[in-house]
């Protein structure tokens, strides 16, 4: 209906059109949401939020109180989001900004390898996340800002040694006997949870893979506390040794052949 017609709508009344009006409430909305969120930004900034130098701020942590927060969230947020929270959560009660403003729920996409893909465990994923948050990406060229690339290879080769799950939480939801432990020999996803699978016969939908799941990532939150914790303290070093490019003059992994037996990219080797 527009304001020519004889049957003048109530919306008219004061010289604007149902179009106007939705319009123009429309974009208030917006400038309103804009506003904001450019006031969180501020304020955030104002606190040593998000654009802070690294470091950022860090207090050493208890690994077990960490594992058992991972173990609780990983039902909220799955298996990247919940070592993110374990870790975060306790830093913003002890330190505040940035970790305040860091959107840690936005992180539940890493679930199954992410977003169910079935890559990059999630729990290898945040570990890495949460050490380059905290001491900066290399790409910064602060002083010790590799340390948490380095952080972050360490848990992946770590991962793929340990009989998961490590970590025992203190009121499981499933019975420890049901819940076997084996050795993935690969920081992926599918490879880790398959191979335990086959050993358990349990789907996935099952009680027990799901609980599994979730001791896994606080055993990742739990060693990967101990690892920032030596850093804190001035005695971290690096404890992986595998160097894919040098091995095979590409990104890879220790066990690619265990999959593709057949076809294994073959990259040219850089000359020496």
């Amino acid at each position: 209906m527009s304001c020519d017609d004889k049957d003048v709508c109530k919306d008219c009344e004061d010289g604007l059109s149902r179009r106007q009006l939705m319009t123009g409430a429309g974009a208030l909305a917006a400038t309103t949401a804009l506003a904001h969120f450019g006031g969180l930004l501020k304020s955030a900034e104002a606190n040593g939020g998000p654009t802070e130098t690294w470091p950022w701020p860090y207090e050493k942590l208890d690994p077990t109180e960490t594992a058992e927060l991972a173990y609780k969230e990983w039902y909220r947020l799955f298996c990247g989001g919940a070592v993110i929270s374990s870790v975060f959560t306790q830093l913003r009660e002890k330190v505040g900004e940035p970790y305040k403003s860091f959107p840690i729920d936005a992180f539940v996409f890493l679930e199954g390898g992410v977003a169910g893909w079935g890559t990059i465990c999630g729990s290898n994923a945040g570990a890495n996340i949460v050490a380059n948050v905290i001491l900066g990406p290399r790409i910064t060229g602060k002083e010790g800002a590799e340390n948490g690339h380095l952080i972050g290879a360490d848990m992946l080769d770590w991962y793929g040694r340990q009989a998961m799950p490590v970590f025992v939480p203190k009121n499981p939801k499933v019975d420890p006997k049901d819940i076997p432990h084996t050795i993935s020999e690969s920081p992926l996803c599918h490879v880790s949870v398959g191979k335990w699978m086959a050993v358990t016969d349990k789907p996935i939908g099952s009680p027990e893979r799901k609980d599994r799941c979730a001791r896994v990532a606080a055993s990742v939150a739990y060693h990967l506390v101990e690892l920032l914790n030596d850093w804190k303290d001035g005695k971290y070093k690096k404890t992986s040794e595998w160097t894919p490019v040098t091995t095979f003059g590409i990104n890879a992994q220790q066990n690619c052949t265990e999959c593709h037996s057949g076809g294994v990219p073959q990259a040219p080797m850089a000359k020496k």
